[in-house]
């Protein structure tokens, strides 16, 4: 059975992560449990966005809804922070045995693009949304799927 683990301190110096919520079972997407974090900003204390980080393997979640999910108030834009927030959630993920992420956004979101590019995370391709689900009700046709490896650890298989 999956637990959830408690991580004292994730900050990078700029930004730190508070935890907003522990996610599972049909709060969380296609069931796989998460951490739901709140990105502030230290100098300020500043709320700048959430992040949230999926901890296990679904098709699903490798084909379209990917293991983080990233967003910054708009007023706080331009300055990195998903990529940021990014690399300091990456010690909740490796705390979890995992090694690489897969990452998604929508084709047109330039921005997202952009933070997977400067984590150094690999496009893979872009897939279409399966009718029915819950990406494509909400208006999610199409995924850009962004490999993000964590360690330089070989991959399994």
């Amino acid at each position: 059975m999956f637990q959830f683990k408690k991580f004292p301190l994730l900050t990078d110096g700029e930004l730190k992560l508070e935890i907003d919520d522990y996610l599972s079972g049909h709060r969380a997407m296609d069931r796989v449990p998460a951490y739901k974090f709140k990105i502030i900003r230290c100098r300020d204390l500043t709320w700048v966005g959430d992040i949230d980080v999926r901890i296990g393997n679904t098709r699903h979640l490798i084909l379209y809804g990917g293991h983080i999910g990233y967003s910054v108030h708009e007023s706080y834009q331009g300055h990195s922070y998903a990529a940021k927030a990014c690399n300091i959630i990456k010690d909740v993920a490796l705390a979890h045995g995992m090694t690489e992420l897969w990452i998604t956004c929508n084709p047109e979101n330039t921005a997202s693009r952009k933070t997977c590019e400067k984590l150094g995370a690999v496009f893979v391709n872009i897939v279409d949304v399966p009718a029915g689900t819950e990406l494509f009700n909400r208006g999610d046709y199409r995924k850009c799927r962004y490999l993000w490896a964590l360690t330089d650890a070989p991959r399994p298989g």
